[in-house]
């Protein structure tokens, strides 16, 4: 726990103001260089300490590889809740600036927005200020830091907004830079536990995403009925900034190249020998412009349209997503225009999308742990269509959840019964998210930087537009048809994940992006 302390900012902070002296890292220094073969690993001695180092000469170079010190070497939510919170103050926008409720809807739309184009920047590696999270000079925590930071204080231009034009130019740009955080956080848990166990975290991860928008009404729906519509976002402030804070002390780096990276630094400056280098900084010596613009923009489309498993699979999300945002539009005229709930009693109609999520987390983990963990070979590799049997269970949720919600919204029925069928889409969600984002990285994991980025712009930028016409569709078309029609499209996708279960190998085989070797 100390060691994880000393890179905290916290920890920085402490060792530059004392010198070095407070919370030192403990390098070691040479004593003596062993000789190295060509090509051969070998343990270089360092004060009773081992760094792992290859001496190599090959066309010119002359370096050692540095790596780890032996076999032991040592905000989620407060961003998606973002997105949401804003909904519980949406009529005090639209009596303040006196807009209509599509207007007033851009708040949620253009936050989803940003967060879809920041995502997609966030590959851009040196070229952008917050996607430098994956560049190893720079890591993932001073991205987290640096980004949040900034989130909070752009949230104060959304406070004192004078006109709807300043509050949605705000609530967009809040959306672009919270984005490397989401974006960020399954790579960092990838960062800390083994491929066989990750799954775990990032499941729970996900019902955190889930969850995180869901409560944003509950907060903010109080917050708008007892003040105005501007304490949902105070109330935002309050819960970034402790977060904020909190990583502060308890956020180390955890990104194997950027640690290898300031490692090899340390140890020039220490040893005088300009040839201990990592393999980051071997990967970035030749890295040229075209090919970050390459892996950044370009890539991501081209595998997005011409790889069938991504196009229907990232259409699929986009749908869950879409839908996800939907909810936030859907309830308030189920629950306050049918149930006559306030705006606190909104919010508390989203918990059973939360308590829906984490019923299904159960099975799921069993799941895991009785089959999935099975699959796995001894190098940690597992068949990409092992991964698909949650989703072939969660695409049947969805349609149950549009059908029940849609036709048990009316006066005659009990408030509860539309809330136990909305709880069933979170069930879906969950499953359907974990089982294809991992079938994608798996499926291309030479590519799958662009792959899940590819999946993020779609899926955002479909779900960002779903909410400007969803009170339109529910009011014209009724709750029960409109449902109805969501329904029918969830259907027409349900056959995709077992056909990919089925077939998914013989497309992966034809495909010159796909691995080919499992």
């Amino acid at each position: 726990m100390t060691d994880l302390f000393l890179d905290t900012l916290a920890g920085q902070v402490i060792r530059g103001v004392s010198g070095g002296r407070l919370c030192s890292l403990q390098d070691p220094t040479v004593i003596n260089r062993p000789t190295h073969k060509h090509n051969d690993d070998s343990l270089a001695s360092f004060d009773g300490q081992t760094v792992s180092t290859i001496s190599v000469k090959e066309k010119g170079a002359d370096f050692e590889l540095v790596s780890w010190y032996g076999d032991d070497d040592p905000a989620v939510v407060s961003i998606y809740i973002g997105s949401a919170i804003y909904t519980g103050g949406e009529q005090g926008v639209m009596e303040k600036f006196h807009v209509s409720q599509t207007v007033a809807t851009l708040g949620l739309t253009l936050f989803v927005l940003g967060y879809a184009i920041g995502r997609q920047l966030r590959k851009a590696g040196p070229m952008f200020l917050a996607p430098l999270a994956e560049a190893p000079p720079i890591g993932r925590k001073p991205v987290y830091l640096v980004t949040l930071f900034i989130f909070v204080v752009l949230n104060f231009p959304v406070i004192y907004a004078p006109n709807i034009a300043t509050l949605l130019v705000f609530r967009f740009l809040t959306g672009f830079i919270g984005s490397p955080v989401l974006a960020t956080g399954g790579a960092s848990l990838a960062d800390i536990w083994p491929r066989k166990k990750v799954a775990y975290a990032i499941g729970i991860w996900g019902v955190a995403a889930v969850c995180g928008p869901v409560l944003g009404p509950l907060v903010g729906g109080f917050a708008a009925q007892h003040e105005t519509w501007r304490w949902t976002i105070w109330e935002l402030v309050w819960l970034s900034g402790f977060c904020l804070i909190l990583l502060i002390f308890t956020l180390p780096e955890t990104s194997a190249n950027t640690i290898l990276y300031k490692r090899a630094k340390r140890l020039r400056k220490l040893t005088g020998n300009p040839n201990l280098k990592s393999q980051a900084d071997l990967a970035t010596e030749n890295m040229q412009i075209k090919d970050v613009v390459s892996a950044s923009f370009y890539r991501p489309f081209q595998l997005c349209f011409s790889q069938p498993i991504l196009l229907v699979t990232n259409a699929y999300l986009a749908l869950v997503y879409a839908l996800l945002f939907t909810w936030f539009e859907a309830f308030p005229i189920v629950f306050t225009e049918i149930y006559h709930f306030n705006l606190g009693e909104n919010g508390l109609a989203f918990l059973c999308i939360m308590v829906g999520a984490i019923i299904v987390m159960i099975p799921y983990c069993v799941w895991l742990y009785m089959v999935q963990e099975k699959q796995f070979d001894e190098q940690g590799n597992i068949a990409p269509e092992n991964r698909l049997p949650p989703a072939i269970v969660g695409s049947f949720f969805i349609p149950i959840c549009m059908f029940v919600f849609g036709w048990s919204s009316r006066e005659s029925v009990h408030w509860i019964v539309p809330m136990i069928g909305a709880a069933f889409f979170p069930m879906g969600a969950v499953l359907l998210f974990n089982a294809i984002l991992n079938y994608q990285a798996d499926a291309y994991p030479e590519y799958v930087g662009s792959v899940l980025a590819g999946n993020d712009l779609i899926r955002c930028s479909v779900g960002s537009v779903f909410p400007l016409f969803a009170p339109h569709m529910f009011h014209q078309l009724g709750v029960d048809w409109a449902s109805s029609l969501l329904g029918f499209l969830a259907i027409a996708f349900v056959p995709i994940p077992y056909l990919l279960y089925k077939y998914g190998k013989q497309i992966r085989m034809s495909s010159n992006y796909a691995r080919h070797d499992i």
